[in-house]
């Protein structure tokens, strides 16, 4: 039975969830302050990776953590203002790096992951963007053997969940990406993982389909939800009030915001990520590559190359820093020393993040006509497809592809 749906959010999970619900017939309006794709679908690393199972919090965590915030060109940074307001979603995610904890959450992820190639494949065969999404693969480069056995648990919870990768050399890596400058002494190379060339274009050209195939995009600033006890009677918006029946929030790092209103508290924090892009580098890469003790990803794209990774905690209002973007930029020059920097920008994007990795999907728990998309921090990308078939499954009343339990929104 066709519903009408409202969706809050208009990033790749939103739109990926509307075109979705929209292709069951549903009658479905999204809206955001802002047009498609222009928050965190705008500027990530573009990875689409199945494997992407593994928690950010693995044990021993804690110990890493005084390393990582005393080193001017590490990947973490944490406001001093915000650190007493974030300090029990930063004691949850302790909590959540357990080894068995990290188990469940692995074997949570992949079910959905897994399914990313196959659940974008429709959508963008249907907007004529199917040369946006690229299964090349990606590499993994260590500077140390050393480095590299010390995150043998990370790989390891991969394998173990059919993650396929092969193991490189020195001699390996170079094959793989000729371009890499520097000593690698090992790697690997993870052969079903792959990226988009243009997370931005993914998004809004998705929208646009989605709107030609009878779908609408509101652009209006939700500043509040009327709430009856049976559930939402209207959004209360910058140019008034829209009715809504069924209720779907996608709203990145605000979404707990709105959630709380039906009940639901979920702890979520807006983990800022940095990019730089080189509109004209002097040279490309075949794929990916993957630095994990820098912790960053380097991307081909059809706009250059695009250096991404960062987890600074601020809050959602606080102003970009972009020395953390600089941070970026340095690791950039001596990964590839050859790099033009002219034209290059920077970008910060909030990720939605939870505290044990999971995103949040599934229904409100005292609201039948509330559904939850979102916290999905760094694999809002590769989930959003996924994710959005699964939400179609779930409004329809149809039996899901997967165990969804891991995701409901009251596990906290």
């Amino acid at each position: 039975m066709a519903k009408n749906i409202t969706i809050i959010g208009a990033g790749i999970v939103g739109i990926t969830t509307a075109s979705y619900l929209r292709r069951d017939g549903h009658d479905v309006t999204v809206v955001d302050m802002r047009p498609p794709g222009e928050y965190c679908s705008f500027g990530n690393a573009g990875i689409l990776s199945p494997g992407s199972c593994v928690p950010q919090a693995l044990p021993g965590v804690l110990g890493k953590v005084p390393g990582y915030l005393s080193d001017p060109l590490g990947p973490l940074a944490i406001r001093p203002g915000h650190f007493f307001k974030a300090l029990p979603w930063f004691l949850r995610l302790v909590a959540a790096s357990r080894l068995s904890r990290v188990e469940q959450i692995a074997d949570a992820l992949r079910p959905l992951l897994k399914q990313t190639f196959d659940a974008y494949l429709p959508l963008v065969q249907h907007a004529n963007v199917a040369d946006l999404i690229r299964q090349t693969g990606y590499v993994v480069a260590y500077d140390t053997r050393s480095g590299f056995q010390k995150d043998a648990l990370p790989w390891q919870l991969r394998r173990e969940r059919g993650v396929l990768m092969e193991e490189l050399d020195s001699a390996g890596i170079r094959q793989k990406v000729p371009q890499l400058g520097g000593h690698y002494e090992a790697g690997l190379y993870l052969p079903e993982q792959g990226f988009v060339t243009n997370p931005e274009r993914l998004t809004k050209s998705l929208a646009e389909q989605f709107q030609k195939d009878g779908g609408r995009i509101v652009q209006r600033k939700v500043l509040d939800i009327e709430v009856a006890p049976d559930g939402p009677r209207a959004l209360v918006t910058d140019a008034g009030n829209m009715a809504v029946e069924t209720l779907v929030i996608c709203a990145g790092s605000h979404s707990n915001e709105f959630s709380a209103k039906f009940g639901d508290s979920v702890p979520l924090e807006a983990e800022r990520g940095y990019h730089v892009t080189y509109s004209d580098p002097n040279f490309t890469l075949p794929m990916p590559v993957f630095l994990p003790q820098q912790k960053f990803f380097v991307t081909p794209m059809e706009m250059g190359l695009r250096i991404a990774g960062q987890s600074e905690f601020a809050g959602n209002d606080a102003e970009p820093n972009y020395a953390r973007a600089d941070v970026l930029a340095t690791q950039m020059q001596k990964v590839f020393p050859g790099i033009s920097n002219v034209d290059a920008t920077k970008w910060m994007g909030r990720r939605p993040a939870t505290p044990d990795s999971l995103p949040v999907i599934g229904p409100a728990s005292k609201m039948p006509n509330v559904w939850y998309a979102f916290g999905h921090g760094h694999v809002g990308l590769c989930g959003g497809a996924p994710t959005g078939r699964l939400m179609a499954d779930l409004i329809a009343g149809r039996p899901p592809s997967m165990d969804v339990a891991p995701f409901r929104a009251t596990r906290f």
